[in-house]
């Protein structure tokens, strides 16, 4: 990848997060009822067992709550949530630990709130059936951007070119989408991307 492409990404990183951080509390909470919708009807659709495990994550620097899909996915399927955190060995990698509301939470060294290690509660990546994973900026072919640290993409790489993996949906504020994105060899590519006006991507 060229220095003007990772200049070209910088710099649309930085522009995207601004226009997210502006919406307003009020359309932050429409934003997180109308996601839960459009999960639940994803959800319903793309799985058949009864049991699900899916990785959510904690809304930071304006992305979007998935708390209330949280809170009301009982409604429609049974899911067991985990959310990531920091690997404290493998530097630069995410583990996913069982979360519930009871759940105890510490602050990482970005200032994001994640469950308190305990081996006991990992849910190995290879087990999830899906993830909901945040991002700066998409685009119509499925591509994320996400914050830079390359956490994700990283956790995920073992995904690239399976046909057995957990889903990959992203999530994001219509705002969130350009016409196209500058693509890194590194980047794992979504599954689908669901903004509060629908599912917007699928693949095949």
């Amino acid at each position: 990848m060229t220095q003007a492409t990772l200049t070209s990404r910088a710099a649309l990183r930085k522009s995207l997060r601004q226009a997210r951080k502006r919406l307003s509390p009020a359309c932050q909470t429409t934003a997180s009822k109308a996601i839960t919708h459009h999960l639940s009807t994803y959800f319903s659709n793309a799985f058949n067992t009864p049991t699900l495990n899916v990785a959510a994550y904690l809304a930071n620097d304006g992305e979007v709550d998935v708390l209330h899909f949280i809170q009301h996915s009982h409604k429609f399927c049974d899911i067991e949530f985990a959310l990531p955190v920091l690997h404290p060995i493998c530097k630069g990698h995410l583990l996913f630990l069982h979360f519930t509301k009871s759940t105890p939470l510490v602050t990482n060294q970005y200032g994001i709130k994640e469950p308190e290690l305990a081996c006991h509660n990992v849910i190995p990546v290879r087990q999830l059936d899906a993830l909901l994973m945040p991002l700066v900026g998409f685009d119509k072919s499925g591509n994320r951007l996400g914050m830079g640290g390359g956490y994700y993409d990283r956790t995920l790489a073992f995904t690239k070119g399976q046909t057995v993996k957990p889903k990959l949906i992203g999530i994001a504020h219509d705002i969130q989408q350009v016409s196209s994105l500058p693509i890194a060899p590194w980047d794992v590519p979504l599954d689908a991307i669901v903004t509060p006006t629908g599912i917007l991507y699928q693949s095949a």
